[in-house]
This record gives C-alpha cells, sequence and structure tokens, in this order.
C-alpha cells in the first residue's frame, strides 16, 4: 500500500464519468453502474481514510516533481475526511436519483455530469496548489450549471443563470487573488505560500489579497451579504440534484476558508473582525429568511445559509476548541443537508407538493416514515444527544472563552429560529389535518409505486440517518477526529512540514 490511495477518488470517478459517456441511451446500465461505482467509491474512500488516520499526511507528487516545483495532492485529516463525507453523499444520492429523476433529464448525460462534479469536489479537498484549487472550482461550477438547468424549465434556466453568474464572478475575484498573491510570493503551492507571505513587507497587499479570497470563497460560500444567488437557484433542480449540491457545494466554499485562513493568513486581527461580523450577519440573515418561507425546499435553503455562518464564526476565532467545533459541525452539516432535501423529495413524491400550506396528515398516514425523517429534523435543531448537538457546545464555549459574546448571541439566536422553524414544519406537515384542496392528476404518487421502487426512495434517506445517528451517539469518536483535525490546522508546520518534507 502506498500513498497513490489518495487519489484513488479521483480515479474512480474519472472513469466513471467517462465510461457512462459510451452507454448515453442506457439509461439501466447507467443506473447500475453509477451506484455500484458510488459504492467502490465509498469502499475506496474508507480505504484512504484509514490510511491516513494511521499512517499521517499522505503526498502525491505529479510527474515525480517535488514541491514547491511540481503539482502535488496532499491527503491530511481534513481532506480525507471531505473526501469520505463526499462518498457517502455521493452514494445516497445516486441511489436516490435512479428513482426520483425523469427519463427525459437522464438522457441528457446526468450520471456522467455527476460523476464529472465528485471528481472536482474531490479533487478541490485534495488539491495542495492554489491555482490548481481555481481548476477544480471550474469543473465543480460546469458541472452543477449542467444538472441545474438539464430539463430547461423556465424556472431551472431563470436558477442556472443566477447561479452560474453570480458563482463565474466569485471565480474571476479568486483569479485575482491569485494573480496578486503570485506577484507577492512568486510561488502558488500553499504550504510554500505559508512560509513565504510571512516574508512580505507590504501587509497592506497582503490584506488586500486575502479580502479579494473572501469575497471569492464567500460567494461560493454563500456568506452575507452574498448569498443572494443560493434561495433563488437551489429549489429549482430535481430534489437529488438540490442534495447534493446543499451538502457539498457551499462547503467545499467552507473548505476553501479554512484551508486558505489557517494555513496562509491565520492569526490576523483585521480578518478576525471582519469574519466575526460577517458571521453574525450571515446567521441572522439566514434566520430571518428561514422563518418567513412556507415552502420546505426553500426553508432548508435559507438554513444552509444560517449554519454557515456558525462555521465561519467558529473559523474566525482561530483557537483549537473553536476549530473543533468547526470541523464536527462541518461533518454533521454535509450529512444533514444532504438527507433534508432528499427528504423534501420523498414529501413531494407523497403529496404532490412542498408548500406547507398545502400539507398536512403526514404522520397520520405513514408513522413509520415520518419518524424516520424526524431524526434528521431533530438532529438539524440540535437536540441532545443528536449530531446537532455536540458542535454548538464548542462554538458556545469558544465564543464565551474568547469573550464574543455578539457571536455567541448570534448562535443562541441561530439555534432558537431552528427550533422555532422546525417546530413549525413539523406541525405543518406532520400534525396538522390535510386540507382540502386539489392535487396534480398526471402525478405518480409514492403510495402507487412498487414496493422495489418505495424501497429506493427510503433508503437513502435511512442510510444517511444512520450515518447521522452514528455522529450523535458515536460523538466521542467523532470529538476526537474533529480536534485531532483543529490540531494539525492551528499547527500548520505539520502540514507544510509533509508538503515540502522539510
Amino acid at each position: 500500500m502506498t500513498n497513490d490511495i489518495i487519489i484513488l477518488p479521483l480515479v474512480v470517478h474519472f472513469f466513471l464519468s467517462i465510461l457512462l459517456m459510451f452507454f448515453w441511451n442506457k439509461l439501466n446500465f447507467q443506473k447500475i453502474v453509477s451506484v455500484v461505482g458510488n459504492a467502490v467509491a465509498l469502499g475506496v474512500a474508507i480505504w484512504a481514510f484509514t490510511f491516513v488516520y494511521n499512517n499521517g499526511t499522505q503526498i502525491v507528487e505529479s510527474g515525480d516533481w517535488p514541491a514547491p516545483f511540481g503539482i502535488v495532492f496532499v491527503g491530511d485529516m481534513l481532506a480525507v475526511t471531505l473526501v469520505l463525507l463526499t462518498a457517502i453523499a455521493g452514494f445516497a444520492v445516486s441511489i436516490f436519483s435512479t428513482i426520483s429523476v425523469i427519463k427525459a433529464r437522464l438522457r441528457f448525460g446526468y450520471f456522467s455530469v455527476f460523476h464529472f462534479l465528485l471528481l472536482g469536489l474531490n479533487g478541490a479537498f485534495l488539491t495542495g496548489d492554489i491555482f490548481n484549487l481555481y481548476v477544480w472550482f471550474e469543473i465543480i461550477i460546469i458541472s452543477s450549471f449542467v444538472l441545474i438547468s438539464i430539463g430547461g424549465e423556465k424556472s431551472q434556466l431563470e436558477g442556472a443563470v443566477k447561479y452560474f453568474a453570480l458563482n463565474f464572478f466569485a471565480s474571476m475575484i479568486f483569479l485575482t487573488a491569485l494573480g496578486v498573491l503570485y506577484g507577492l510570493v512568486g510561488t502558488l503551492n500553499m504550504a510554500d505560500i505559508s512560509l513565504k507571505i510571512a516574508e512580505v513587507k507590504d501587509t497592506t497587499l497582503v490584506e488586500i489579497s486575502a479580502v479579494l479570497f473572501l469575497v471569492g470563497f464567500g460567494i461560493k460560500s454563500a456568506i452575507f451579504p452574498l448569498y443572494f444567488w443560493l434561495p433563488a437557484s437551489y429549489h429549482t433542480p430535481p430534489s437529488a440534484v438540490s442534495a447534493i449540491f446543499a451538502g457539498l457545494l457551499t462547503k467545499v466554499g467552507v473548505y476553501a476558508l479554512i484551508r486558505i485562513f489557517t494555513l496562509i493568513y491565520g492569526g490576523d486581527s483585521f480578518l478576525t473582525i471582519l469574519l466575526l461580523t460577517l458571521a453574525i450577519m450571515t446567521i441572522f440573515s439566514g434566520g430571518v429568511g428561514a422563518i418567513i418561507q412556507n415552502n420546505i425546499k426553500k426553508v432548508f435553503m435559507y438554513f444552509i445559509i444560517c449554519h454557515i455562518g456558525f462555521m465561519i464564526g467558529g473559523l474566525a476565532l482561530f483557537t483549537e476548541v473553536a476549530m473543533a467545533g468547526v470541523i464536527f459541525y462541518l461533518i454533521h452539516d454535509i450529512i444533514i443537508k444532504t438527507n433534508l432535501f432528499l427528504i423534501s423529495g420523498l414529501i413531494y413524491r407523497i403529496k404532490g407538493t412542498t408548500n406547507m400550506k398545502k400539507l398536512g396528515g403526514l404522520y397520520a398516514n405513514y408513522p413509520k416514515l415520518s419518524l424516520l425523517m424526524a431524526i434528521p429534523l431533530f438532529s438539524l435543531i440540535g437536540i441532545p444527544p443528536l449530531s446537532g448537538f455536540w458542535p454548538k457546545i464548542s462554538l458556545i464555549l469558544a465564543s464565551f472563552n474568547a469573550q464574543e459574546y455578539w457571536f455567541f448571541g448570534a448562535l443562541i439566536f441561530g439555534s432558537l429560529i431552528t427550533l422555532i422553524v422546525i417546530a413549525k414544519l413539523w406541525s405543518e406537515v406532520f400534525w396538522k389535518n390535510q386540507p382540502e384542496i386539489s392535487f396534480p392528476e398526471k402525478f405518480i404518487y409514492f403510495n402507487q409505486l412498487r414496493f422495489g421502487q418505495k424501497f429506493t426512495f427510503i433508503f437513502p434517506i435511512a442510510f444517511l440517518t444512520f450515518v447521522t445517528l452514528y455522529i450523535g451517539f458515536g460523538a466521542e469518536h467523532i470529538q476526537q477526529l474533529s480536534q485531532r483535525i483543529a490540531t494539525e490546522l492551528i499547527n500548520n508546520e505539520l502540514y507544510i512540514d509533509a508538503v515540502l518534507k522539510r
């Protein structure tokens, strides 16, 4: 076994995306290959995670050119953890896609593009070169634009244009920041940049480059006031697409912020104040947006924004306790947000709508399914001992210790809003009686499906719910992992030494 294991997830998804292009019209074959391929990718991700956990950070040098002269892939604990989470989410969504995405959309190469998206996500997490981070971001944008626009409906195209325009603008800012940074330090290897930026005398230009990165990644992460593209676009594609977007696309922006601001700009007081302010405003704006929505998908979209603020604020505090809370919350949030959008897709299949005013009686008609859905919903709130509870404790403790009482208040506000909104959602969708309204006639409802089709809808949700329960009830293990990652991020010499072989 060699350190090449860390790039196998890239190889698997690249191979699958190319293979599926040769079977464009064989939809059943594509479904089988995609699900089996994602199962293989999950096994490979578990293997890579275990190897790095036991043997430390692994480096793969492209073309045998040593860093900082060549392009490197870096598998530290943060990277392989996110690769594993991507594999878990990708496996669940691929199964859900086989039953929920209509054939007309599958014929446009849905599964091939889906694997290109997963390829881009894994590449972004593993690259040790900041320019190649930009390249992987472009692969993500192109793939996600195709997925969001497949089907060509008016609402989809409108959402796709907004999504692409804002993310393309973010990429331009990212590239500008790259140019400024390269002009300052003359290297693109992130470990090498970390060493050389300390020698730059013009601190103003350093801060300008940091702000540019913050704006570029902030748009991709949907932080205040750069989040308006997200609620305008994420509700338009099928629920399977929304699920992978909600779980991973904004989180890759959060990952980039974590990597850049711990490795290159860590501890800057100006950035701390700026990040904390943006985090507080993100929590408030996302929470207020969620409380006024009546569509389930839009409620979940604003929760994406609100809870991004939790992680950005923890990053701003830049202590080991705060960073452990950020990583734990990131792990929890990827699984939960992916699952919530799958749940919204199941509710749509059961009732024909996701408008809470038109819904009701779900618990009376589907009590077992309702209890299954309740676990991710209550985990989102953070009811102990479920997964959302533990990282909030770390973040609240870190904010109190740092005497950042505004952020402390924002965390309490965000948690309270989440509780109120989920209580409203549960009451409207599950408890109240079904209102007397007309529903679409030309629609195949859940109760009209065969047993195997019903199972395909339910299994991905149950699988992610099981993962959520493990995160909550196995919190000791997740906390140990989060603490180890936080230590590596705060003490970035470990990363630098591994990459540059000092």
